[in-house]
């Protein structure tokens, strides 16, 4: 039987087994979509039911089943899927309906996934606060008056109302971190470089962002990441493959916490202290987990993260320069300060980038792993665009809010967003877990024996569930 909160792995299983058909959990998924998404707008650019039953009932009489055999997903909507409106968020492409689909949505595809629709998503991605033009404001679930968190907050929410059992996300500052431990999943940027992007534009300089698999366990991360991981000969610093699953046996590991980086970080209140306390798990699982002091200075990683940032956020935006109020104030922004930007501007912050990787590396030879809160603050209210202030601290940008991503956002290693539990108004929020270089397997598996200790997802599902 199909259940909403039940595990990717088991329910793939079953449909390549024919135990349970892809009939019967599309018409169920479809029926949850119907009955939740209006109050969420977590999915957008739903295909006709009529043709998600007949590619249904075609994947049923199939005799090759992939890996993903027959699961209904959505895809976020800063991706091209061929023959589904992609409209990165802007009214400049609401009507753009791709011919093709990109490299990981086509590799999700040849796995036997059901292509559904499309995950809500900001303007272009920009700002972690998941609303647009074309389609509105995503709701969280837990209060759908508050914020989901983004870039990929369509797919959090998603994934926390049980309307997918897996779902694709992006993260470049926080894009699927932020949405995941605000909507009480898990979230997983892989290390830069093993989930290769669309081999179109640049394919050196901006190595910031990237794709990765979101969902209610590690171990279906895991089942994604073997799907959407893997080389491409057009893209030169694409990693090889190396698969996930089976997860491996934990053993103990020292692990260190980083909190609010000595104050650098302003927390509202609640934050700290329930991260401290989801430490607790690790520590019972027999791991050694201790306070770590500042190991590097924060603003600047900080002035590092936002000259890379605005350069590489102006580089796919400039060819909209000379169509500025087409665009967004905060894409605005970026794109005047990346094409203002001087090559030693941008020498000097890829320089002081390398100095705090050095750092990274030296400290993940005493460390396992490091782990941070997800976000600064709480959901705020779905109207606002952004936080201006955190506990009393102004913010001097539409971002600065979520600074506490920019340690692991500029090393590029991998970093498993876990749900960290509640705070008093009953609003979800998480914790990064990160490592080193190459340890994506390691962590997933340390983020799925959390898992079996806490479940965060299956024991506290939304009320809309």
């Amino acid at each position: 039987m199909y259940h909403p909160y039940g595990s990717a792995c088991e329910l793939v299983s079953k449909l390549r087994n024919g135990s349970v058909t892809v009939v019967e959990v599309m018409q169920a998924t479809l029926d949850r979509i119907d009955a939740l998404n209006p109050g969420l707008t977590a999915i957008v650019a739903l295909r006709s039911r009529a043709e998600l039953m007949e590619e249904a009932a075609a994947a049923d009489r199939a005799e090759q089943r992939g890996a993903l055999h027959g699961l209904p997903m959505a895809i976020k909507d800063l991706a091209n899927v061929k023959g589904i409106a992609s409209t990165q968020g802007s009214p400049l492409f609401k009507d753009f309906v791709p011919r093709e689909d990109e490299l990981f949505v086509s590799r999700l595809r040849d796995a036997g996934a059901i292509l559904m629709g499309k995950t809500n998503t900001p303007e272009f991605g920009l700002g972690s606060h998941t609303f647009n033009p074309v389609y509105g404001a995503t709701g969280n679930p837990f209060d759908p008056s508050r914020s989901c968190g983004g870039s990929s907050g369509g797919a959090a929410v998603a994934l926390s109302a049980g309307l997918v059992a897996l779902a694709d996300g992006s993260d470049m500052m926080g894009s699927l971190r932020n949405p995941a431990g605000w909507n009480n999943v898990y979230g997983f940027r892989p290390t830069w470089g093993l989930v290769p992007a669309e081999p179109s534009g640049d394919l050196f300089l901006h190595q910031l962002a990237t794709l990765g698999p979101m969902a209610r366990s590690p171990e279906d991360i895991a089942l994604l990441l073997d799907v959407m991981s893997g080389p491409d000969p057009r893209q030169p610093l694409a990693r090889s493959r190396e698969t996930m699953l089976p997860l491996p046996e934990v053993r103990p590991m020292r692990i260190g916490w980083l909190g609010d980086w000595g104050g650098a970080f302003p927390m509202e209140p609640g934050i700290l202290e329930l991260c401290t306390q989801a430490l607790d798990a690790f520590a019972k699982l027999g791991h050694v987990v201790e306070a770590v002091a500042p190991p590097f200075e924060a603003e600047e990683i900080w002035e590092s993260w936002i000259t890379l940032r605005s350069y590489a956020v102006a580089a796919g935006l400039r060819a909209f320069d000379n169509n500025r109020e087409a665009l967004k104030d905060t894409a605005i922004w970026e794109l005047e300060r990346g094409l203002g930007l001087s090559g030693s501007e941008i020498q000097a912050a890829s320089d002081q980038r390398s100095h705090w990787q050095r750092r990274a590396v030296e400290l993940f030879q005493k460390y396992d792993a490091l782990i941070l809160p997800t976000a600064q603050c709480w959901p705020f209210p779905l109207d606002q665009d952004y936080p201006r202030n955190i506990n009393g601290k102004s913010m001097d940008s539409y971002h600065r809010w979520m600074q506490v991503v920019t340690p692991v956002s500029l090393l590029g290693f991998p970093c498993l967003a876990v749900p960290a539990g509640f705070g008093a108004e009953g609003l979800p929020m998480g914790l990064q877990v990160f490592g080193s270089q190459g340890q994506d397997q390691k962590l997933l598996a340390l983020g799925e024996q959390y898992h079996q200790v806490t479940g965060w997802p299956q024991k506290s599902p939304p009320p809309c569930g």
